[in-house]
């Protein structure tokens, strides 16, 4: 009999309307160095689709996919869905679990790479909630970052070649795949494997779908001027092969999401096509891997592995798998060592 008695959605979040804005982006951006000038501008990205972030939408459909495919194939477990930044927020799911008789769950988080926003972060959301809800919160148990997972990276080349095929066939040897991800402080980078699984994956990716042109770049940064962050930007490198030649076209792959989210409809559909028109470059932007069927089997292989404590655990790559428990010291802030919680 399985130890688990629930699987757990743990994402960002994101307003559903144009008054959740300021309120979601105030949550997001608590106790960070960020001028409040640019979370107004970052607000103007939520206005411009009239104040809804589709993440919300997407993990909806990501529960609705998982739950018919656990119906179909097992195991049986309800799925709940608790967010650190935004309505349901995590404490209050974890006291639902609670109401339910949830003891323990498994924990699916919708971030593909170990670091601390992407990882840590949630896992000590999770922490806080418990202690909120009190003695009898349910364990939680995250399972493994998925990035060299052979459903992830399957699911990614999948929509990497359908972006592909809109390219015509005598100009598809010169595109480059740009690989995207969210930037982060070098120094929370230098503190986890961040940088070196996006380069894994997007190094399995290429290969499955044989281009060998392809670099990793980075989006989103909101941090001072003064602050280094991961680089290249996405923008500063078509501006780059707009100066190189003789690349005309581009295929950009948000490689760091799951989903097509805000950053990637403002960032990349919005910002980064409009440079692409400036520049005259012909780009084409793939989809995430969302629920795709591939990536939804792969969510429920993870489960399974766990349940049956499988010594199978299946990654493409160098890397390996990543492991099931975090160590305390796994994947910190950056920020001075008292700020971190284990």
């Amino acid at each position: 009999m399985s130890q688990y008695d629930a699987i757990l959605i743990v994402s960002f979040g994101g307003p559903e309307g144009p008054d959740d804005v300021i309120p979601f982006l105030e949550n997001v951006l608590r106790g960070k160095n960020v001028p409040r000038e640019r979370m107004l501008a970052v607000a103007e990205h939520y206005y411009h689709f009239d104040g809804i972030s589709p993440i919300n939408a997407q993990n909806r459909a990501l529960i609705a996919a998982l739950e018919k495919e656990l119906a179909t194939h097992g195991p049986h477990l309800p799925i709940y869905w608790g967010n650190r930044n935004w309505h349901p927020l995590l404490p209050d799911t974890l006291r639902k679990m609670r109401d339910d008789g949830i003891h323990r769950a498994l924990a699916f988080f919708t971030s593909a790479y170990s670091s601390y926003s992407g990882c840590r972060q949630y896992r000590e959301d999770i922490q806080r909630a418990q202690e909120e809800v009190g003695q009898d919160a349910p364990v939680v148990e995250k399972l493994r970052a998925y990035f060299n997972h052979p459903g992830f990276i399957a699911a990614m080349a999948d929509r990497v070649r359908t972006a592909l095929s809109k390219i015509p066939d005598a100009r598809r040897n010169l595109v480059q795949l740009i690989f995207t991800a969210h930037s982060l402080p070098l120094a929370m980078a230098a503190g986890c494997r961040y940088e070196a699984q996006l380069l894994e994956s997007s190094r399995l990716v290429s290969e499955a779908v044989e281009q060998k042109n392809w670099k990793l770049v980075y989006q989103s940064r909101s941090g001072p001027p003064s602050q280094p962050w991961l680089e290249p930007d996405v923008c500063d490198h078509l501006k780059e092969i707009h100066l190189e030649g003789p690349i005309r076209d581009v295929v950009i792959v948000p490689i760091g999401f799951i989903s097509d989210h805000m950053e990637v409809l403002y960032d990349l559909d919005t910002e980064a096509r409009l440079l692409c028109d400036e520049l005259g470059l012909a780009m084409v932007r793939a989809e995430t891997v969302g629920v795709h069927q591939r990536f939804i089997e792969m969510i429920r292989e993870q489960i399974e592995e766990r349940i049956t404590d499988s010594a199978d655990r299946p990654a493409w790559g160098a890397l390996g798998p990543s492991h099931d428990i975090c160590p305390a010291d796994c994947c910190p802030s950056g920020r001075p060592r008292a700020v971190d919680r284990n």
